[in-house]
């Protein structure tokens, strides 16, 4: 019984170093794929029941898994969509039937990296046929509520729809001096208008025009003024909102706004400081200025001068890139400057990596062994944060696998020389009959 298990443990030697040497292969032969996770295989010895007369060899048996655990190193690339987990946590992907598949038929796998491109429908996709998922950003690129324990919110992330956009104009900011000269006895009561300009919902310039006029006292200084406000976009003859505004002259608070009160439309805030207009495509806050306080509109001894009017908003704008940043949000750039939020990329963790079992294209899905599914923001948790212009690098390192390969030659030459070794036996055993 000694020799025939020895002859088993030897041609279960050859088996397992055969298994260790594609192993090694595969590795080999990926040093260069972007994203590949290593195999690795694991020797367990077989222990069978000894009797005390002799010993029977149990032999070895092998497991092979993949150590998706372990992350590589990062290059960069010239690709904004070239993106990559620095750290633990893989990005989640469909395949070609997901695309236009509910979220609870969609096949949801797990990629390492990617090279993203935008293919004929502007989904953005890698070579390999493996789709990019995200939550979709609403209008002000607020996410939302999501499910985060599984892909039922995630889309295939699509740029197309995004390829021209507009930002309707929703707060001016305006930072001007009035000349407090002009409100003393003797002034020439000489308006001054300050025309800014703003974007509708279609991304259209407007002009908002804002007259001021001083209260010309018959002697002192009044330190008041009365504002009206004009709307090109419709009918410019007509205020949409009348203000009247007193400067205080004490040395505590010289030149700022003692009080302001708003009609014709117009809604004065005093504890933010903004007036709010009802212009066409919807209302429009515009920063005036808290009572006492130095920002916004003053009346100092000096010209007429807005030395800060800001607004928010956006023409129309062609769409030139897209870019995804470290926490994992992918923004649309326009020729006009500005950003829009299109989705966010989450990244996928669960409690066993190397559960998780492999598919094509590096990409990997989750089974029982893994454990259950969780969507982290990227950069929060356990996981890293995701690294545009970047490619993950296999993790195979070559000298470690040419020094397994030497290894695995000599296991594999020491069964064949065990196999043979019990044959010369078992031929000398058949010899002693003759």
């Amino acid at each position: 019984m000694s020799i025939s298990s020895s002859l088993n443990a030897g041609v279960m030697g050859l088996n397992s170093n055969s298994s260790r040497l594609s192993a090694i292969s595969d590795n080999i032969a990926n040093s260069s794929t972007y994203g590949y996770k290593r195999s690795q295989v694991d020797f367990s010895s077989m222990v069978l029941q000894q009797q005390s007369s002799a010993y029977a060899a149990g032999g070895v048996r092998v497991s092979a898994f993949k150590d998706i655990s372990a992350t590589g190193s990062l290059i960069s690339t010239g690709n904004a969509t070239d993106l990559a987990v620095s750290g633990r946590g893989l990005v989640p992907v469909t395949d070609n039937t997901g695309v236009n598949s509910l979220s609870s038929e969609r096949n949801l796998m797990l990629l390492p990296t990617g090279s993203f491109y935008a293919d004929e429908s502007g989904n953005l996709r890698t070579q390999s046929g493996l789709f990019l998922l995200g939550w979709p950003a609403n209008s002000d690129g607020e996410i939302g509520n999501v499910s985060r324990n599984s892909g039922s919110n995630l889309e295939p992330v699509n740029i197309a729809a995004s390829q021209y956009t507009a930002s309707p104009t929703s707060r001016i900011e305006l930072g001007i001096n009035l000349p407090a000269d002009a409100t003393t006895a003797g002034g020439t009561g000489e308006s001054y208008t300050l025309p800014i300009e703003y974007f509708d919902n279609l991304g259209r310039a407007q002009t908002l025009s804002i007259e001021f006029t001083p209260t010309v006292p018959a002697a002192g200084s009044s330190n008041a003024w009365s504002v009206k406000i004009f709307d090109s976009a419709g009918d410019p003859a007509v205020s949409i909102g009348d203000l009247d505004i007193t400067f205080a002259d004490s040395a505590a608070n010289g030149g700022r706004i003692d009080t302001l009160t708003a009609s014709g439309g117009a809604v004065y805030d005093s504890s933010t400081g903004s007036i709010t207009l009802n212009l066409p495509h919807g209302p429009v806050d515009v920063f005036m200025g808290r009572p006492s306080d130095s920002a916004g509109i003053t009346q100092l001894s000096a010209n007429f001068s807005p030395t800060s009017v800001s607004k928010d908003g956006a023409p129309i704008g062609d769409l030139q890139s897209v870019e995804i940043d470290e926490n994992g949000y992918l923004q649309a750039i326009y020729n006009t400057g500005f950003r829009r939020t299109l989705y966010q990329i989450p990244v996928g963790d669960v409690p066993n990596m190397n559960g998780l079992k492999a598919l094509d294209g590096q990409a990997f899905r989750v089974s029982a062994e893994s454990g259950n599914l969780y969507l982290w923001d990227a950069g929060t948790g356990p996981v890293g944060s995701i690294e545009g212009y970047a490619l993950m690098e296999s993790t195979t390192d070559i000298a470690a696998e040419l020094t397994d390969l030497i290894e695995t030659q000599r296991a594999y030459s020491s069964s064949a020389k065990i196999v043979q070794t019990v044959d010369e036996m078992l031929q000398e055993t058949t010899n002693l009959k003759r």
